[in-house]
């Protein structure tokens, strides 16, 4: 096993890491990382990224919104939250052993006086409440398997970043199950870091095995993973277009009436709308529509087709910014 030490905080460059490592460095059996993102949601390969997150929220905050190669739920990373990655090579690529990787997480806490454990599909919990949960990607014959613990993670930030508005969204994709979670911090008998955690954790694998060797990145390494952090992880196609397919439907009222719009979206772009409501204006309301086939579903391309409407004459009372609001 290697290992390779990662001091970056930004979740676009340690997910084009975790590709590049897993695809790229084949001429190693086992491959291990230990990383901390700065406040992100990461969204799971299958899901839509828009019914995961509160947006208007994110936005506030200036929270990163990356999507993950594996599947699962989205989860939210701050500097309290440690993460690992251990790569291999699988013999058996439909066997998904998270209960085999989370060992050495298990192991350390124990030292540290904590018992936790491995249950259900993917997470490690102490006294039932989940602190880890676990994702995996396969391809051939190569696994990827990831872990996001929290440590000392701001809790009331995870539940409003992940809160998910009544707007009736039907998708495909898959949702996450919101469980009941706790810091390992909060059941330590002596103050730690997470930085001093991650060192316990990465002193107990390589004592495990004497094998573990660094293997410092290069500067080719760095280049073809700033390129994919580019090219990939840094792009709203990849982190919002690559959503399944899916219908919105969306409501608002204001003191001048109600709007309700419906949304159908394939691949991150418009390809049906329509408003209705109780609100008054002029005009056939289906020359506006029009105007939204064929573009992003995304603030700033929306935003540049209503900036050619009037639309105080379509929408009497109703502002620009409250049209946005409806529509994503």
């Amino acid at each position: 096993m290697i290992y390779i030490k990662n001091d970056d905080n930004r979740p676009q460059f340690n997910l084009a890491l975790e590709q590049y490592v897993f695809e790229s460095l084949n001429q190693f059996d086992e491959i291990f990382l230990l990383w901390i993102n700065e406040p992100s949601i990461i969204v799971g390969k299958n899901q839509n990224t828009i019914e995961e997150i509160n947006l208007d929220y994110i936005k506030e905050h200036n929270i990163n919104v990356v999507r993950r190669l594996s599947g699962g739920g989205a989860v939210y990373h701050d500097y309290g939250n440690l993460n690992y990655t251990i790569i291999s090579k699988s013999k058996n690529t439909s066997a998904f052993n998270f209960e085999a990787f989370s060992q050495p997480v298990i192991e350390v806490l124990a030292k540290l006086g904590i018992k936790a454990e491995f249950t259900g599909r993917n997470d490690i919990v102490i006294d039932g409440r989940k602190f880890c949960g676990n994702a995996q990607y396969m391809k051939k014959g190569r696994v990827l398997h990831h872990g996001a613990m929290l440590f000392d993670t701001d809790l009331n930030v995870l539940g409003k970043a992940l809160k998910v508005s009544k707007d009736k969204i039907e998708s495909k994709g898959v949702k996450s199950v919101r469980s009941r979670v706790t810091n390992i911090k909060d059941h330590l008998k002596e103050d730690i870091t997470v930085e001093d955690f991650k060192q316990l954790l990465l002193d107990h694998m390589f004592r495990s095995d004497n094998e573990i060797k660094e293997y410092k990145l290069t500067e080719e390494d760095y280049a073809n993973i700033n390129k994919l952090m580019e090219e990939r992880y840094s792009t709203w196609e990849w982190n919002f277009g690559e959503s399944p397919e899916f219908n919105i439907s969306k409501s608002k009222r204001f003191p001048a009436g109600k709007v309700e719009i419906k949304i159908h979206v394939e691949d991150g772009i418009i390809k049906f709308i329509k408003f209705y409501g109780d609100f008054f204006g002029g005009g056939e309301i289906s020359d506006i529509e029009e105007k939204f086939i064929g573009i992003k579903y995304k603030e700033n391309e929306i935003e540049k087709v209503l900036d050619e409407i009037d639309i105080g004459y379509y929408f009497s009372g109703i502002s620009k910014e409250d049209i946005i609001h409806c529509i994503i």
